[in-house]
């Protein structure tokens, strides 16, 4: 068995029979079988037991009663049920374009990556098929929050979001998933370090059916990224907290020697951002120095980045004050938090980003465990 293709589905009916035609069209002369795993509370298993017994290629069906894990527990049975040892992961509504299963397969071939991500953010992709400006905005705004939590495991992964991708179960500790949500690719990466290759490919719009997109599913992305990555986020508060508190302190003892104000809530301004770059060096990024330039470089990107971040909040805290007219203290809370996660992203990101790739060889921790232990 060359491939398997794995398609988890939760009321798809309508897009089974053209899925399995595109599919079976796009790689002849393989081997290959499709897995519907399904999650439906309509018709949608009759209608794949129908297809099935019409397809000239294997179509099976693993229907499940109690949907453990959501989507991304429904491509960890399906992973495990595959005879293939390369699997295919993609959406059951056709926004997948089935054509690119066939450069995922050849790119896998090649025998230099553990996983091919089919992205929309590489040369040549697009994520045309998002229903609206909302939710491209949000899709890049999760990919880039994404990415600053794990800079090092996504650093050559554009589009850790996707849900089309290849995989080689052979590099997966598959019983160490622990799958929260419909994310599965972030969960597979972030657990071990994978060697990632990508394709491009066009986001098309939905074949039939409705989105499945909701407010409760971006509140089980966000659980997921915070199970996942809690560790240098939250080091990266601590760092924050104890550097506004040393502000206030600081700004207290000058100003009762005399000091003027403003002059005294520079110089502690100052001081807590040289002491928090410190701290960010030797205790939140310790572990990503080496590969992210010198560090009088990495001091100047945040000591720049910080001021230009105070002369754009102070404003806007005037606006939220003046002309939305909201409270002092809420309008203070809410730029703080902002600046917070804007904070965290370009640090992640820009100052301590690999300057090259070396991350095949670098000795890096099995599980996240492992890593959060170190």
């Amino acid at each position: 068995m060359d491939l398997s293709v794995i398609v988890p589905t939760f009321n798809e009916g309508p897009n089974v029979a053209e899925l399995v035609r595109r599919t079976t069209a796009a790689v002849p002369g393989r081997s290959v079988e499709i897995i519907f795993v399904d999650d439906s509370t309509d018709d949608t298993p009759d209608v794949i037991r129908a297809v099935a017994g019409e397809a000239s290629v294997p179509v099976r069906l693993l229907h499940r009663d109690e949907p453990v894990g959501g989507l991304g527990g429904a491509v960890v049975d399906g992973i495990r049920a595959a005879q293939s040892d390369f699997c295919v992961v993609m959406d059951g509504d056709l926004q997948h374009p089935p054509e690119v299963i066939a450069e995922l397969l050849a790119r896998a071939e090649v025998g230099d990556a553990d996983v091919v991500v089919a992205s929309r953010y590489i040369a040549g992709g697009t994520s045309e098929g998002l229903a609206n400006a909302v939710r491209t905005l949000v899709s890049r705004g999760s990919t880039m929050l994404t990415k600053a939590m794990f800079p090092r495991k996504l650093h050559n992964c554009s589009d850790p979001m996707t849900g089309f991708f290849l995989v080689d179960r052979r590099a997966l500790d598959v019983e160490g998933l622990r799958p929260r949500g419909f994310k599965i690719l972030l969960e597979i990466l972030a657990r071990k370090q994978m060697r990632v290759a990508e394709v491009p490919f066009s986001f098309a719009a939905r074949f039939a059916g409705e989105s499945k997109a909701s407010f409760s599913q971006g509140l089980r992305f966000l659980t997921q990224l915070t199970m996942l990555r809690f560790g240098r986020m939250s080091a990266f508060a601590v760092v924050g907290g104890i550097g506004a508190v040393a502000n206030l302190l600081i700004t207290w003892a000058l100003t009762g020697l005399g000091v003027q104000y403003l002059i005294a809530s520079v110089i502690a301004s100052v001081l807590t951002i040289v002491g928090n770059f410190l701290a960010l060096e030797y205790l939140v990024f310790a572990d990503m120095r080496a590969e992210s330039g010198l560090m009088r470089h990495r001091f100047l990107k945040s000591f720049t980045f910080n001021g230009i971040e105070a002369l754009v909040r102070i404003p806007l805290l005037w606006l939220l004050v003046s002309a939305a007219h909201l409270h002092v203290v809420i309008a203070t809370a809410l730029t703080l938090i902002a600046a917070f996660v804007v904070r965290f992203v370009y640090h992640a990101l820009v100052v301590y980003a690999p300057k090259r790739t070396r991350l095949a060889q670098m000795p890096l921790p099995e599980t996240l465990e492992d890593e959060l232990a170190a």
